[in-house]
């Protein structure tokens, strides 16, 4: 199958969405399409290759202009206007809303006038007329070339109403009809508009220019022109252009516009930036993100992608194609106004057919129809889901997660377990010294100096380790060099250090060097460290035992919260996935609240563990770095990348993809979620249940047009509102 995406502009109207979609599923070849709201058009197809030049001729006849065509990952830009109804905005983006405002001045004159014995009735009818026309002219235009499509929408239903009532001769119900009609359209576009500031807001965090060294020189370049490899300078208090690594320079980054975090990170400079192969294992605080701001130092930062290719970039994208994703309320909604819509319409033409079986007239038939036809319109229903959904999408992208869809933003608010990747997702991803005993007359200031001094000279990850971890407990004290290192395969390492002879290893190091087992004291007390998952090792120097120094990957500090946080949540079960003993499982599900640690797991164990746990529990969620345990995360109910800034494999498999390196945005993503459900079924409940009121009413004769447009045009607007309040979604 096939994939084409386009990148149409911004479309201000969602039910022009599900006409899109109508419209391009009808074609030859097509297997499915999904359009949202911010213009992102994903098409899957088969079939011969002529079929994408058709769908763009489509597109471009349906009235938009393609900013951006993506097929079979072959990308190629076109940059051109916004909808082709822009040309129709005579006073600027509000217009129709300025036009709704008339038309409510007018109509209000009309009422005033109405009232006042000693003017003509005429007076009375002339501002309704000018009132309905300036409400009925962006009604008149979607509804014309909905027409010429062949198609029968709401906007058509709607003036086809006020007509009627104008022909019975009610021009001040034609006139609130097309008045509160616009006004909601206007208020449904700008209230719609909001939600997607914050996602159009991304597109403007990078900044336009870089400053580069080229040839020795510093110039000027639009950031489109950045090469990999290239040295770009930031000045303080500046946005950073491009996503790469720090090579000079030390200064504090805010990163909150991609990764959610609140406090500032410092960056600095890495020994390794030189070695291509060390690049990408580089520690968060060496990297940086085009759009981030820097803080009070200089720096000079290797570009290691291009624009279009940018952490940013890569974020905007999907999260515009996330709000494609559609959700299981919205493909219920969608199916339901599909036979709801046609079953409408033979009621109102049943109804204008009324007065040849019933005792009325003609007019009193046709004027009811016209209020049913008002009353039982799905503008409500059509736009109760997708606003959520895209509030929702918009507040997670502001915390540095990003959810790609409604499904995944529905889903995760009913989980019963999460399963956990142990390494890089409940723990730091490293190693960090944990102890440093000395023994006999030795102190610990003497241990971690001799430690230090010789794992210097080891390319070990515990070697790093201890010597990262003895630096910060130390200080500045200063340390004299070790020499002559020599490896000893699998039991440790030697050196001379101070005219001494020091060897650090494990046990069989020492059995081996004295010729008899280790001091029962120091035997003890490796025991009871190797038990809680710490890798301990023994120093000794000429003919002394030292003491003894453990490292372990220790648990992220933000675990214990984070664990509680979801127990507090409901969440029934929290397992923790490694490939590690089980003795090291146990150790750290001990100490930050695991309830079931699995030790000694193969990849394809864990994808088991997750398909028992959904039969068991229900709806299961796999937390991992996106790459290692993309098939367990693939299994799951709900796939979460940890850490997925400046990862395209993280963003790519998960469903939900915590950009930044925090576990603890994972209780507000879930209770964001809750809260989306929460007003999704609100939504469902105001909008169905104003239809379910409004049309018995109306079939009786019981209300008029005014209050059903009333009604009609309030519930729609309510429901937009309701789920506005997502964007100000707290935990």
């Amino acid at each position: 199958m096939n994939t084409l995406k386009l990148e149409i502009g911004e479309i201000k109207d969602i039910r022009k969405v599900r006409r899109i979609e109508q419209i391009l599923n009808k074609k030859k070849g097509v297997n499915h399409v999904s359009v949202s709201a911010s213009g992102m058009i994903q098409l899957h197809w088969n079939g011969d290759d002529s079929i994408p030049s058709e769908i763009i001729a489509s597109v471009k006849k349906l009235g938009f202009n393609i900013r951006d065509i993506k097929e079979n990952n072959e990308h190629s830009q076109h940059e051109h206007s916004h909808e082709i109804a822009s040309k129709y905005q005579v006073l600027g983006e509000n217009t129709e809303l300025y036009f709704a405002i008339f038309s409510g001045v007018f109509w209000l004159g009309g009422v005033i006038l109405s009232f006042l014995s000693d003017v003509p009735a005429y007076s009375a009818t002339i501002l309704f007329i000018i009132g309905a026309v300036f409400g009925g002219v962006f009604t008149f235009i979607t509804a014309g070339e909905d027409v010429l499509r062949g198609k029968f929408e709401i906007d058509f239903l709607m003036l086809f109403a006020a007509i009627g009532a104008a022909t019975l001769g009610k021009w001040g119900e034609a006139a609130l009809l097309l008045f509160l009609f616009s006004l909601g359209h206007a208020l449904e576009h700008y209230a719609m508009k909001r939600a997607r500031k914050s996602i159009a807001a991304l597109s403007d965090l990078a900044p336009p220019m870089a400053l580069v060294k080229r040839n020795g020189e510093l110039i000027e370049i639009p950031i489109e022109q950045l090469k990999l490899g290239d040295i770009i300078v930031v000045k303080p208090n500046s946005k950073i252009a491009a996503d790469g690594v720090v090579i000079q320079g030390t200064s504090p980054v805010n990163q909150a516009s991609i990764t959610g975090e609140s406090v500032p990170v410092d960056k600095h400079p890495s020994d390794h930036w030189q070695n291509e192969n060390e690049i990408n294992k580089l520690l968060p605080e060496h990297r940086v993100f085009a759009g981030t701001i820097n803080g009070s130092g200089v720096l000079e930062i290797k570009v290691l992608k291009e624009a279009k290719n940018s952490t940013l970039s890569r974020l905007i994208l999907l999260v515009k194609e996330a709000e494609t994703q559609k959700s299981l309320t919205q493909h219920f909604t969608d199916k339901f106004e599909k036979y709801y819509v046609p079953i409408v319409l033979i009621v109102v033409i049943t109804l204008m057919l009324a007065f040849l079986v019933i005792d009325e007239s003609f007019e009193q038939s046709f004027y009811r129809a016209m209020s049913v036809l008002i009353a039982a319109s799905p503008c409500a229903l059509a736009i109760s889901t997708p606003s959520a959904v895209l509030a929702g999408i918009a507040r997670a992208a502001r915390q540095g997660v990003l959810i790609k869809g409604g499904r995944p933003l529905e889903d995760l608010g009913g989980l019963q377990a999460i399963a956990f990747d142990k390494t890089g997702t409940l723990t730091e991803g490293r190693p960090t010294l944990t102890h440093a005993i000395p023994f006999g007359n030795t102190t610990k200031v003497e241990l971690l100096k001799i430690a230090i001094a010789v794992e210097t000279l080891s390319d070990h990850p515990l070697a790093a380790a201890i010597v990262e971890g003895g630096k910060k407990e130390l200080g500045n004290i200063e340390i004299s060099k070790a020499e002559n290192l020599k490896a000893l395969t699998a039991r440790g390492i030697q050196a001379n250090w101070e005219g001494g002879l020091v060897h650090i290893g494990n046990r069989r190091l020492f059995e081996e060097l004295t010729g008899k087992e280790v001091p029962e004291e120091i035997n003890f007390k490796m025991t009871a460290l190797e038990s809680e998952g710490h890798t301990a090792m023994i120093i000794h120097k000429d003919k002394s035992y030292i003491g003894i120094v453990a490292a372990m990957d220790v648990a992220r500090p933000e675990a214990i919260k984070t664990l509680a946080a979801l127990k507090k949540m409901g969440i029934k079960r929290m397992v923790m996935l490694t490939g590690d003993h089980q003795k090291v499982a146990d150790a750290i599900a001990k100490t930050i609240g695991i309830t079931d640690p699995m030790g000694s797991l193969l990849p394809e164990d864990k994808v088991k563990i997750i398909e028992q746990l959904k039969q068991k529990v229900g709806n299961v969620a796999m937390v991992g770095d996106g790459v290692n345990d993309a098939p367990a995360m693939a299994r799951s109910t709900v796939g979460i990348a940890m850490g997925a800034a400046g990862s395209d494999v993280a963003l790519e498999t998960a469903d939900i993809a915590l950009m930044a390196d925090k576990l603890d945005n994972l209780p507000f993503a879930i209770g964001l979620s809750r809260k989306a459900k929460q007003i999704i079924k609100q939504n469902l409940v105001i909008s169905l249940g104003m239809v379910a009121i409004l049309v018995p009413m109306t079939v009786m004769g019981t209300i008029a047009i005014g209050p059903a447009v009333v009604g009609h045009e309030g519930s729609t607007l309510l429901v937009v509102l309701n789920a506005l309040r997502l964007l100000r979604y707290e935990l």
